[in-house]
């Protein structure tokens, strides 16, 4: 009998098959040879027949050329740093978009000539914060310190509370990374308590700039003392504000988050902040303040390693002008709405044969920002074991658990995807 190995289609062939020659002009050559290569490795291990090899390998193709997969956060984290923190809002994508070929990131199209790269972007954040003087960005707000350091206080000193010396996501330490560009850090106060005297102590000729750095993903209670910008503008140095979540104006939500407006009213020299954490808009360092010490910034040799692409400028000039992002609407989100979504839900799912509540529940702001908030929120409650489930399914549906059972927080889903969740929880039956 002739071995039915042979029949198995080569992969010339199957290339050659019209399905298969479309699928490599989307996702590449090399992709599609793999899903075939795959596909015939298991017909001759008779996992399945020969002629199950072109089907097997077109539903194994990947739905892009990209290994990342789409997620629906349903933990109730608004800034989920794992999942990418801020999801971009619709605007923000048709920019990236528009902005994937050629585009005029660095032209004029009226005269001709080369334009200041960024200007649309650069525009909008000065606008949203017309306290600064002057506003520069750069790909995240490690970047953003890093250029201060750099440009301010290479070869001098960084005055900075003991109680700021803060570690942020996977072990990266603030102070090693200003340590990295030739500073020496001065290290005032104790832990828990800073003075003014202590940081007029330390200031001197060698004194590069004083900074805060606000502990956006801890807090120290108790018996505590610390001080405000406006405190430390008189003390001669340059004062440079990191506020890390992002927040560009006073935000009733949170009401003791520090904003970029009200700390450049207060006097600092610098605010550097994350355009992907409360801003909602894509990974950026943004970098407000006295339009002498931003020039400086721009014209540091460093600044050109630590510039942004063309899709983040598109992507943060369509969050600062655009309708309201994901983040801030899920911070303000109703409450009574969510929880009447939870109960449609979980109703929907009863009634096709699901294990589901709509139950009160507490979600947070996440990505190192607003440390101990809770913001009340409502959820669909399931088993606990649907959670590997979901996050199996297409899309990957992440919820968190709690005390054995699997919950889908909709702060952090936005209304229109309640079908989606609808749909995949019905899928993982």
């Amino acid at each position: 009998m002739a071995d039915p190995r042979r029949r198995i289609p080569r992969t010339d062939h199957l290339l050659a098959d019209a399905r298969f020659a479309e699928a490599a002009r989307r996702l590449g050559t090399p992709l599609v040879k793999a899903a075939i290569t795959a596909a015939q490795q298991r017909a001759r291990a008779g996992e399945i027949t020969a002629e199950r090899v072109a089907d097997d390998a077109l539903a194994a193709l990947p739905a892009t050329a990209s290994s990342l997969r789409p997620v629906l956060n349903a933990t109730g984290v608004l800034v989920h740093t794992n999942l990418g923190r801020a999801p971009l809002s619709a605007a923000a994508l048709d920019a990236v978009r528009a902005a994937g070929g050629c585009t005029d990131v660095e032209f004029d199209l009226a005269d001709g000539e080369r334009a200041r790269r960024g200007r649309g972007a650069l525009a909008a954040l000065a606008a949203a914060v017309p306290d600064a003087e002057a506003v520069h960005v750069v790909n995240n707000n490690a970047a953003a310190l890093l250029l201060c350091a750099l440009a301010l206080a290479q070869d001098k000193e960084i005055v900075l509370s003991r109680g700021e010396l803060v570690e942020i996501g996977d072990g990266f330490r603030i102070p090693e990374l200003l340590a990295a560009t030739g500073a020496r850090l001065r290290e005032v106060g104790t832990t828990n308590r800073t003075s003014l005297a202590d940081y007029a102590g330390a200031i001197g000729p060698r004194t590069g700039f004083v900074l805060k750095v606000h502990p956006s993903n801890f807090q120290v209670t108790g018996f505590t003392a610390a001080v405000g910008v406006a405190e430390l503008v008189g003390l001669g140095a340059p004062v440079v504000a990191d506020i890390g979540s992002g927040l560009m104006r006073p935000e009733p939500a949170l009401p003791h988050e520090p904003d970029a407006a009200t700390l450049l009213r207060a006097g600092a020299d610098l605010v550097t902040a994350s355009g992907d954490k409360l801003l909602g808009g894509p990974q950026a360092g943004l970098l407000l303040g006295r339009r002498a010490l931003v020039d400086g910034l721009r014209r540091h040799p460093a600044a050109r390693a630590l510039r942004v692409d063309k899709l983040t400028l598109a992507a943060l000039e369509a969050t600062l002008l655009g309708p309201r992002p994901p983040v801030p609407a899920a911070l303000r989100a109703d409450v009574g709405a969510l929880l009447g979504r939870a109960r449609r839900l979980a109703d929907a799912l009863s009634g096709g044969g699901v294990d589901a509540l709509a139950v009160d529940s507490v979600a947070v702001v996440g990505g190192g920002g607003a440390p101990g908030v809770e913001l009340p929120s409502a959820a669909v409650s399931l088993p606990g074991h649907w959670a590997g489930r979901l996050r199996a399914g297409d899309p990957a549906v992440v919820g968190r658990v709690e005390r054995g059972r699997c919950l889908l927080d909709l702060r952090t889903i936005a209304a229109q995807d309640d079908r989606v969740v609808l749909a995949a929880v019905l899928a993982a039956r």
